[in-house]
């Protein structure tokens, strides 16, 4: 046999393994062409999608300190703004808007939350209490909030609503054992003034009249 013999017949574009040129581009085109005929298959619903406007407000439910309020809001609408500007309480501060400062600190379902990062719609069904709610029904204060007035433990105040709310989270789970402790579970939760000793003071004398 000769190697004349041996190469295969390329008349017709035929390459090593059998595969002709001529379905390698019938391949490539099918590729190619898909995504477009996909494109004009959904192009009904697309248009459709386009057409709704996304910064359109949606009905949103949102149960706040034991009260439930009806709103219209922008899927885009933090949870603080929510607060703030359609609901009216103004306890929740914002400092830095980026979760770093703890001022916007609210509890949801319990748990602590920085209000700033957290969207509005995502609260639906759960249960958020800021610092307007932490007091008894009969108006007395939270011990909480009696100790930070006894320990002196605010100046200009203005982070104080987030300062005390983390601080009822760090006696409810646990994290009140000792000072070192309390500063390792409020660091996130910064003052200006720096009345980090009074803070850890008064969270340290709530914490037998909360767990009582």
């Amino acid at each position: 046999m000769t190697a004349e013999n041996d190469e295969p017949d390329r008349s017709e574009g035929v390459l090593r393994g059998g595969v002709s040129r001529r379905s390698i581009l019938t391949g490539t085109a099918t590729l190619a062409a898909a995504p477009l005929v996909a494109g004009a298959l959904g192009g009904g619903a697309q248009a459709q999608q386009q057409a709704v406007d996304p910064r359109a407000p949606v009905p949103v439910t949102l149960r706040i300190n034991g009260q439930d309020h009806h709103l219209a809001l922008d899927v885009r609408t933090t949870l603080l703004d929510a607060l703030r500007e359609n609901v009216g309480l103004t306890g929740s501060k914002k400092g830095c808007d980026q979760g770093q400062c703890g001022a916007c600190t609210v509890h949801v379902d319990g748990r602590r939350t920085l209000s700033c990062l957290t969207l509005a719609v995502s609260a639906e069904g759960r249960e958020v209490t800021t610092i307007e709610g932490l007091a008894g029904a009969n108006g007395d204060l939270h011990p909480m909030q009696q100790a930070f007035i006894d320990h002196d433990a605010f100046q200009c105040g203005y982070c104080t609503p987030g300062q005390i709310m983390s601080a009822v989270t760090c006696v409810e789970e646990g994290h009140a054992t000792s000072a070192a402790e309390i500063r390792e579970y409020m660091s996130g939760n910064l003052c200006r003034c720096a009345a980090y000793p009074n803070i850890v003071a008064a969270i340290e004398q709530a914490k037998p009249t909360m767990e009582a």
